[in-house]
C-alpha cells in the first residue's frame, strides 16, 4: 500500500493516477522545496514529463500534489471529495474546517475555460450555509486565473473569494494565510436544539 492510500488521500487499489504520482518521486515527504509554489511547479514538470500522463489523469494528479503539500506543510486535518452538512449534491475537492471561520474549500482545476461558473456555484452554496465561510479555486493557468479574478472584482462571480494560480508567489500567500488558522475535525451537528422538549414520555408521566 502506498502512502498515500495510508493517509487516506486515495482509496482503494488500481488507481493509474497514485501509480503515476507515485513513480514520479519515491517519497513526497522527502522532496526538497523552499516554498509551497516550488513544490507544485516540482512535482508538476514531473508528472507533465511522465509518459503515462494524460488529460483525464490531470485533475486527480494535481489534486494529490496539492493534498500532499498540505501534508508536508502541517496543514491538518485536511478533507478530500467532502460532502457538508445542509449543502446538497456538491463534493468539495479539498476541504478545512478552521475554528475561525468554519469551512475553508479548495475547488481544483488544472485548467478553468466554463468550469469557474461550477466553482463558483458550489461556493455559493456554502457560503448559504456557512456565512462566514472561504472558497478558492486553485488552478495552474494564468491566463484563465486573471480574467476570473476580473470577474469576482467586477461582481459577476460572487462565491469564490479569489482565483490563485498554484506556481505563483499568491499561492505562497495563501498558504501563509491558511496556516494562520487554527484547524480541527469540524463539530458534530445537532439538526434540532430546544430547551421546551416535548416528548411522549413525558406525555405518559402526566397521564
Amino acid at each position: 500500500m502506498g502512502k498515500l492510500n495510508e493517509l487516506s488521500i486515495t482509496i482503494g487499489r488500481d488507481n493509474k493516477a497514485e501509480v503515476i504520482f507515485d513513480s514520479l518521486f519515491p517519497n513526497f515527504l522527502e522532496v526538497d522545496y523552499k516554498k509551497p509554489s516550488e513544490y507544485v511547479q516540482k512535482y508538476w514538470n514531473a508528472y507533465v514529463s511522465h509518459p503515462q500522463g494524460n488529460n483525464n489523469l490531470n485533475g486527480k494528479v494535481f489534486e494529490y500534489i496539492l493534498a500532499t503539500l498540505c501534508v508536508r506543510e502541517g496543514i491538518l486535518p485536511l478533507y478530500m471529495s467532502a460532502k457538508v452538512a445542509f449543502v446538497p449534491n456538491v463534493i468539495y475537492d479539498i476541504m478545512f474546517y478552521s475554528l475561525e471561520r468554519g469551512p475553508i474549500c479548495w475547488s481544483v482545476k488544472t485548467s478553468l475555460r466554463e468550469r469557474y461558473k461550477q466553482a463558483d456555484l458550489e461556493a455559493i452554496a456554502l457560503k448559504y450555509v456557512h456565512r462566514k465561510a472561504l472558497s478558492y479555486l486553485i488552478t495552474l493557468e494564468e491566463k484563465e486565473a486573471k480574467s476570473v479574478k476580473a470577474k469576482i472584482k467586477s461582481g459577476d462571480v460572487i462565491g469564490l473569494d479569489d482565483v490563485i494560480v498554484a506556481t505563483n508567489e499568491e499561492f505562497n500567500d495563501l498558504i501563509k494565510k491558511i496556516k494562520e488558522f487554527e484547524f480541527s475535525e469540524p463539530p458534530t451537528v445537532k439538526v434540532i436544539e430546544s430547551n421546551q422538549i416535548i416528548t411522549r414520555e413525558k406525555l405518559d408521566l402526566i397521564k
